[in-house]
C-alpha cells in the first residue's frame, strides 16, 4: 500500500482528470458532473473499510478548482447505505425539479466524499437521482445509474487517483433515424428524399 500523505498529489491527479473530462465532454454552465469516490480505495484499501475525510477534502479541492474554471454543477454520489443519493446544491435540485430525500451524509453512512461535499456546499441537500452529462468514478463506486443515456467511455491520461482506479464517461444524445439520418447540419441535404 502506497502512502498518500502528500495531499498535493491527490489534488493534482484529480484536477488533471476532471479538466480532461470537462474539455472532452464540453462541460460548462448548466452541465452536470456526477462524482463517485471511495476514499478507502484512494488509500489502497478495500472500498468501505478505511474512508478518510482529509483524503476526500483533497480530491474535492481538485474538483472545485476545475469547476470554478468551467462553471459546471457537481453531484456527489453517496454510498449504498444512502441508496446512492446525491449531494447537490439546493438551487440545482429546485431548478431541475429533482426529488429530495432526507439524510445528512456522514463517513459511515454516505461516505467520506459525500460527507465532505455536503459540508462544503452553500446550501446542500440530497437528491434521489440525477441525469448527469458526465461522470467520474474514483474507486469503482458504480455511478452509471446517474448518467444520461448514451454513456461513452472516456479514458483520461492518468487512470488512478492515489491507489483508486478511475473510470470516466461523457454522454451524448441518442442517434435516431438509421442509415438515412443526418447528424450534423453541414452534411449533404441533396440525398434521396423519403417523401
Amino acid at each position: 500500500m502506497t502512502d498518500y500523505s502528500n495531499d498535493h498529489d491527490l489534488k493534482e491527479q484529480t484536477e488533471t482528470i476532471v479538466r480532461e473530462l470537462a474539455q472532452a465532454a464540453g462541460l460548462g454552465r448548466g452541465k452536470i458532473l456526477v462524482i463517485g469516490t471511495s476514499t478507502s480505495e484512494v488509500a489502497g484499501r478495500k472500498i468501505g473499510t478505511g474512508g478518510a475525510l482529509e483524503t476526500a477534502r483533497q480530491v474535492l479541492n481538485g474538483i472545485e478548482e476545475v469547476q470554478a474554471e468551467f462553471g459546471f454543477h457537481t453531484a456527489f454520489q453517496c454510498c449504498e447505505h444512502l441508496n446512492r443519493a446525491l449531494v447537490v446544491e439546493r438551487e440545482l435540485l429546485e431548478h431541475l425539479g429533482l426529488t429530495e430525500v432526507a439524510a445528512v451524509p456522514i463517513p459511515h453512512a454516505g461516505g467520506s466524499m459525500a460527507s465532505a461535499a455536503y459540508r462544503s456546499l452553500a446550501a446542500p441537500c440530497l437528491a434521489e437521482s440525477i441525469s448527469a452529462h458526465a461522470g467520474i468514478d474514483i474507486g469503482e463506486t458504480m455511478i452509471g445509474m446517474h448518467l444520461r443515456p448514451v454513456a461513452v467511455p472516456f479514458r483520461p491520461s492518468i487512470r488512478f487517483i492515489g491507489e483508486a482506479r478511475v473510470t470516466a464517461a461523457l454522454t451524448r444524445p441518442k442517434l435516431i433515424g438509421g442509415q438515412r439520418a443526418v447528424y450534423r447540419l453541414e452534411q449533404d441535404m441533396n440525398s434521396t428524399s423519403c417523401d
